[in-house]
């Protein structure tokens, strides 16, 4: 009897907040039936990633290309990753909601796209055995309160069952925001950015991970944390973002 009354009240609880603050659409604010959602018409102008795609870096084809599923660049110049996978296209409909998420001090996003996130990367979480976030330096920490990409971990974590590993990699210098960059500055940018500490290593070693960020554009930022968690003696390592560029600059 105790359980039902306590579920009762929590029902109340619920209702009457829902009352109070009605949940609305997390991009125009439209009223919307359940939290963390969004109305049918801003769901409708997003571009979800599905295949065919490459098989590597999980570049959306607009067709099934003859032969092996992979694109020109993967072919010519393998990635340091096993895999990549992106639940959306960065584009002017998703840009919003990684705008919101990253610098709007709305971390509550996170559980609505981290399930979008693990939808697209049903295969990279399969088999793995920590979440890596890609860290922030603590300077931009204290700027923006939190890490959004921490923030899409903890909630895939909590979604898969995964744990989540954010001191298995750290940002040991500060860099310049990546916008603006060539690909080749995006590079240089975060050459020697990263690092696994030393009380890490033997815990990275051997570990299949999943590496999550928010978006990956030129993919410099992923590429230089793969490969410092190459060195730490990572098995495995498969990226997983909200959303990336369809072609890379």
């Amino acid at each position: 009897m105790s359980a039902k009354i306590k579920g009762y009240g929590a029902g109340a609880a619920r209702l009457l907040a829902d009352v109070l603050w009605p949940p609305r659409c997390a991009l125009c604010r439209t009223a919307v039936d359940a939290a963390h959602t969004l109305c049918g018409e801003c769901f409708g102008t997003l571009h979800f990633i599905a295949a065919p795609q490459c098989r590597c870096c999980g570049l959306p084809f607009s067709h099934a290309p003859a032969g092996e599923l992979l694109c020109g660049e993967c072919a010519a110049t393998p990635p340091p990753y096993d895999c990549a996978r992106a639940a959306l296209l960065y584009d002017d409909a998703s840009r919003p909601l990684v705008t919101r998420l990253k610098y709007g001090d709305q971390p509550q996003l996170a559980l609505l796209l981290a399930r979008w996130m693990r939808l697209a990367g049903h295969a990279a979480l399969e088999g793995a055995e920590a979440i890596v976030p890609v860290p922030l330096h603590w300077r931009r920490m204290l700027a923006r309160r939190y890490n959004q990409s921490l923030m899409l971990a903890r909630e895939l974590g909590t979604l898969s069952g995964l744990p989540v590993r954010p001191e298995w990699l750290v940002r040991r210098k500060a860099t310049t925001p990546q916008v603006g960059l060539s690909r080749a500055q995006r590079r240089r940018n975060v050459a020697a950015a990263f690092a696994v500490p030393q009380s890490s290593l033997p815990l990275v070693k051997g570990k299949r991970l999943v590496l999550v960020d928010d978006v990956m554009t030129s993919g410099a930022t992923l590429q230089a944390c793969t490969r410092v968690l190459r060195r730490a003696g990572a098995a495995e390592i498969r990226v997983l973002t909200l959303a990336r560029r369809a072609q890379v600059d």
